[in-house]
């Protein structure tokens, strides 16, 4: 018996010839990721008069399948800046350590300044943009809440293309066609924002997620919430749960299945 542990499997070579190892060179043509496999959905965010909602489910998909259920989306950086990433679960791996590698060389610079929202935002589309123009983008849409110099809300989203764009409320994935017009009800301008309070836009990030639970295939009813203000930095919950969930509506919906009427 053979007991070297890379031929078991193999056909015998005093039977079948030697073994063809050649494909597994590396000498083809280098390629890119051109497709995530595991992947997170959607991504909300909403300003009020002191600060940022921010929210995400836990779920990360592998393809269709409901995989990884704890999966946690939000990261904070800093005091006063959370980034939640949509999309491929290994380039938000690799952007996750770009920040910790970040955050470290800030702790020991001498200069005395902290980076905040607004330059975590440029730094990351700079990133973005960088893997863009070398044609291997990183599969990402990410959203940077938190203050900014002045210390007033701030809220800006990148793609894998390095396109940025700010809003009092944003959404990737789903999001951006089911949660937004919902948030757009509470802030549909900068001049809106002021009479928004930390309770509204609370209420109104989690019917959010309510709504992309019935809706979206690929998230789940356990998310994380982060709310960003002056006073009290970011406070993180890592393990909410949807509540009064209701399936009422289904019995409305026709054109599916079996129709009794």
């Amino acid at each position: 018996m053979n007991h070297m542990t890379q031929t078991w499997g193999r056909p015998r070579d005093d039977y079948y010839g030697p073994y063809d190892s050649s494909y597994l060179l590396s000498n083809g043509p280098k390629a890119h990721t051109s497709s995530p496999v595991v992947t997170g959905t959607s991504v909300l965010a909403v300003k009020f008069k002191d600060g940022v909602v921010i929210a995400a489910d836990n779920l990360a998909s592998y393809g269709s399948l409901a995989r990884f259920t704890d999966v946690k989306r939000l990261r904070t950086f800093n005091r006063g800046t959370v980034v939640g990433f949509g999309g491929d679960v290994s380039d938000m791996q690799y952007l996750d350590r770009l920040l910790l590698s970040l955050d470290i060389d800030e702790n020991y610079s001498s200069s005395g300044h902290d980076l905040n929202a607004r330059n975590v935002h440029t730094y990351l589309s700079k990133v973005m943009y960088k893997r863009r123009t070398d044609i291997n983008p990183l599969w990402n849409h990410i959203l940077v809440a938190g203050l900014d110099s002045n210390d007033r809300p701030f809220l800006s989203s990148v793609d894998l293309l390095g396109t940025t764009f700010s809003s009092p409320t944003l959404a990737t994935g789903f999001g951006a066609h089911l949660a937004q017009p919902l948030l757009r009800k509470l802030a549909d301008g900068e001049s809106a924002v002021e009479g928004v309070t930390r309770e509204q836009a609370v209420i109104a990030i989690k019917e959010c997620m309510k709504v992309l639970f019935y809706r979206d295939a690929r998230s789940l009813d356990r998310y994380s919430i982060a709310v960003i203000t002056k006073e009290a930095g970011v406070e993180l919950k890592e393990d909410e749960q949807l509540e009064k969930q209701s399936w009422a509506f289904a019995e409305m919906i026709k054109g599916y299945g079996t129709q009794t009427v």
